[in-house]
């Protein structure tokens, strides 16, 4: 079985991201498969963006804050 990997560098372009911040999802174990080896992270060909966390469903705002008067 071989496996197909690429760099933090790849992903991040193929991505959108920095490269920084898949450094961050890698090591928080947020990619699935990621590995790291001497100071390189290899993330599986195949790897997903995980979703982001900071998002919340659609939730309507109106109605939850009260006015002081």
């Amino acid at each position: 079985m071989k496996f197909e990997y690429e760099t933090a560098d790849e992903v991040a372009k193929r991505w959108s991201i920095t490269r920084r911040r898949v450094n961050e999802l890698c090591l928080c174990g947020r990619i699935k498969g990621a590995v790291l080896v001497a100071n390189l992270w290899l993330i599986p060909k195949d790897s997903e963006k995980p979703k982001d966390g900071r998002t919340m469903p659609h939730v309507k705002a109106y109605g939850t804050f009260t006015k002081h008067k």
